[in-house]
């Protein structure tokens, strides 16, 4: 059987990468092509649960029309002519953030989950599954970017709160600290003269340079110039007080050089994360990829429930700042095949490499 008029047969069906995405019953492909079976008179989604037909006996459609106009019927078990489930789901967690984003006090559970018709259960699990955050955590994020948005054009620290939505200044000033990563003055003024600490060295994948502030590591930057990393660094953070760290410091350059050593070993490393609530937001998603698993653009858009961000989320992974402790490295583009990598393709595919086990352990 052959592929749909417009795509180059390929020598056999099961030389297609989509037939892997069939016999792997991959749900996120669903939307993306369809498949008939000859002897059953049927077309499905890629994910059907049904006993998997002879490769001989299917073939592939690139839409739907193409499917139906193919004389099968569709399969009662997948449903192809239905939306697929996980873009339900995604649609629901699109509407749960935007009224998330609409309000300035965040709804309770029970009262967001009966606005989208859900138990509040099932409306948690959801949006964790599709975004790596809880709606409080959510709302959070929504009321950081507002906050961050509001302090530079705000008269007074306290009218920026009220605009960001603190209803009180107590509220405002036990959380504005970890939202901001420093105190709301600072910020207002642009961060000026906070200290960042840093230190340059070596790893099997060329020079990294790490920073932290009082919270956390803010950056990990990747290169063969140790000079061209501290540009960088400088341009992060140009308000900053920049202080070359001390012998004590070496010993947390040494866990991140060992993170990027072996990137599949996990890390406890105290982060300070920085970013929009869309970027943090894509970032955590980015921290629940298992290592040696790979995602998608796409995927990694309908996992924060906004499927068709995928710009907007690749644009959030090249911002990210803390390399291989938040990992980018693991979205690649809807083939398989590598995407752009802020600090190279071949350090991507290394990094891939070592997760996976088969990764050098020569120096650059």
């Amino acid at each position: 059987m052959t592929t749909d008029p417009s795509r180059p047969p390929p020598a056999s069906i099961t030389d297609d990468p989509r037939w892997a995405r069939i016999v792997a019953r991959d749900r996120t492909a669903d939307g993306q092509f369809w498949y008939s079976v000859s002897t059953t008179g049927v077309y499905c989604r890629p994910s059907c649960p049904s006993r998997l037909a002879r490769p001989e006996h299917v073939r592939l459609h690139d839409t739907l029309a193409s499917a139906r106009a193919s004389g099968c019927r569709p399969c009662l078990r997948c449903h192809p002519d239905e939306p697929a489930a996980d873009s339900r789901h995604a649609e629901l967690i699109a509407r749960a953030c935007r009224l998330l984003a609409a309000q300035d006090e965040a709804p309770p559970l029970a009262a967001l989950a009966a606005q989208l018709g859900l138990s509040p259960g099932h409306l948690h699990r959801l949006f964790k599954a599709q975004t790596g955050l809880t709606p409080k955590a959510y709302a959070s994020a929504q009321r950081a970017e507002k906050l961050r948005a509001a302090l530079p054009q705000a008269d007074s620290v306290t009218s920026a709160a009220y605009a960001a939505g603190f209803n009180s200044s107590g509220r405002f000033y036990e959380q504005s600290t970890a939202l901001l990563g420093m105190t709301p003055s600072r910020y207002r003024a642009g961060g000026e003269r906070e200290a960042i600490r840093f230190a340059i060295g070596q790893s099997a994948l060329g020079a990294i340079l790490v920073a932290s502030s009082a919270h956390g590591v803010v950056a990990i930057l990747l290169g063969d110039d140790p000079e061209a990393l501290l540009r960088e660094l400088q341009d992060r953070f140009s308000r900053a007080q920049l202080i070359g760290a001390d012998a004590a410091y070496e010993t947390l350059v040494a866990q991140v050089v060992a993170l990027v050593e072996a990137p599949g070993l996990g890390h406890a490393l105290p982060l300070d994360v920085r970013g929009t609530a869309f970027q943090q937001r894509v970032w955590q998603a980015l921290r629940q990829i298992p290592a040696g698993q790979t995602v998608s653009y796409s995927e990694l858009a309908a996992r924060i429930g906004q499927p068709r961000a995928v710009r907007a989320v690749a644009s959030a992974c090249a911002a990210n700042s803390l390399a291989v402790a938040i990992p980018c490295h693991r979205v690649v583009r809807t083939d398989g095949a590598l995407a752009g990598y802020a600090w190279g393709i071949d350090r991507k595919r290394e990094l891939l490499a070592r997760e996976a086990g088969t990764g050098t352990t020569a120096e650059r």
